[in-house]
């Protein structure tokens, strides 16, 4: 029996992993959520599990949240994850590949919503879990889950399923890029949508800039000189470095219909510390 359960886990462990993952922002504080939702298992009565699923989803989504709260006194979240990539302007397979990851855009703006916020909206916005299943979670109605979601669903307004990123949509970053270069305010408000949402990751906690002229207003964040064009969980972005060859920040657009919709920012060093990201160019660190 115990290696029946085994094997019926395995089947889920992929999901279980997604879920957790998407919660908590963190690769390996997901695979601890889930090796502790296996050990509490292992200590059930599987009979009395009528579906194992939900079950296991529950458990997971109760560990996530516990991870949640405690970060609150402790915010340490790292992002380590996130699949950070020299942009080539092709290989469109790859290109796929990375949207499937969890995408930073999507992750910072998580850490701007409150624990209750992250679940509902995680479970149901992208694993559509029942607001009935996720009340029992948050220990709350499911009217009162389906507002906790749709509050966040306004304030996240970034896609579930990140855009493969495209010759169309390269172009509008680079042109966004070489404007904030060139200090061209109105070049910025063309390739910004009028609503765009510039989310930043900070040692300070999140700063979050509303509207094209707000955010053109604070563009220099994209015009650092060593700044190298990548893609970040399959969106177009840029990694910027120090002199001393040191992260000084990775940035993500969300283009859409031919405009960026939102820009995601991590300035953080504990952050960039925890991302696997591409070697500087040669150029940091040495005399111009």
């Amino acid at each position: 029996m115990p290696e029946t359960l085994a094997e019926t886990f395995e089947t889920q462990r992929e999901r279980l992993r997604a879920v957790a993952h998407r919660v908590l922002g963190s690769a390996a504080d997901a695979e601890d959520v889930v090796q502790e939702a296996w050990l509490r298992l292992s200590r059930q009565d599987a009979a009395e599990i009528h579906n194992l699923e939900g079950w296991l989803t529950t458990v997971v989504g109760r560990l996530s949240l516990d991870v949640l709260r405690s970060r609150r006194a402790r915010p340490e979240t790292p992002y380590d994850g996130i699949v950070v990539a020299v942009d080539d302007g092709n290989a469109p397979a790859e290109n796929v590949e990375l949207a499937d990851s969890v995408g930073l855009a999507l992750l910072v703006v998580l850490e701007s919503l409150g624990p209750n916020e992250r679940l509902a909206f995680v479970l149901h916005d992208l694993f559509a879990v029942p607001f009935e299943e996720i009340g029992r979670i948050l220990g709350k109605s499911p009217g009162a889950t389906k507002m906790l979601a749709s509050r966040a669903r306004r304030k996240v307004r970034t896609p579930a399923r990140t855009p493969v990123a495209g010759p169309e949509q390269r172009e509008v970053v680079q042109a966004f890029l070489t404007a904030a270069r060139d200090g061209d305010f109105e070049g910025l408000l063309r390739v910004l949508d009028p609503d765009v949402r510039l989310t930043i990751d900070n040692p300070d906690g999140m700063v979050v800039v509303l509207g094209a002229t707000n955010v053109a207003a604070g563009a220099r964040f994209g015009a650092a000189k060593d700044g190298r064009r990548v893609l970040v969980g399959g969106l177009p972005g840029v990694v910027a470095w120090r002199e001393d060859g040191t992260p000084l920040s990775v940035v993500a657009f969300t283009v859409l219909a031919g405009r960026i919709a939102s820009i995601a920012a991590v300035t953080d060093p504990v952050k960039l510390a925890s991302m696997d990201l591409p070697e500087p160019p040669e150029t940091v660190g040495t005399s111009r």
